[in-house]
């Protein structure tokens, strides 16, 4: 385990409740292969800080490389929606390029 993957680990367990540090730690996990636990730390925030916008992008394209089409899908939507609330039209515009890539993508395959 890398010294920033441990430092961003001891980070959470000191600050269980930052989202911030899940995330970067759910990216770190992301870099090694880590997918399920990179999982489990981006949905940990989905479900106890659904305002924090940057999460979706990265669980939606996490269930995408797991053919989790559907999950994909209503994370990109979710997001959106939570985007919108915000004014973010920057995170929106991305989450919205993303859907339809994805759409396009399974319409092709269908």
């Amino acid at each position: 385990m890398s010294s920033r993957i441990s430092t961003l680990a001891q980070k959470v367990k000191d600050h269980p409740d930052d989202s911030f540090y899940k995330f970067a730690l759910a990216l770190e996990m992301l870099k090694i292969g880590e997918t399920s636990k990179a999982r489990v730390l981006f949905e940990a925030i989905r479900n106890s800080d659904p305002d924090y916008v940057g999460v979706y992008y990265h669980l939606a394209k996490l269930y995408e490389g797991l053919d989790e089409n559907k999950k994909a899908l209503d994370t990109y939507k979710e997001g959106i929606k939570v985007a919108e609330a915000q004014n973010d039209n920057h995170t929106k515009s991305e989450l919205s390029g993303a859907l339809l890539n994805l759409e396009i993508e399974m319409d092709e395959q269908s």
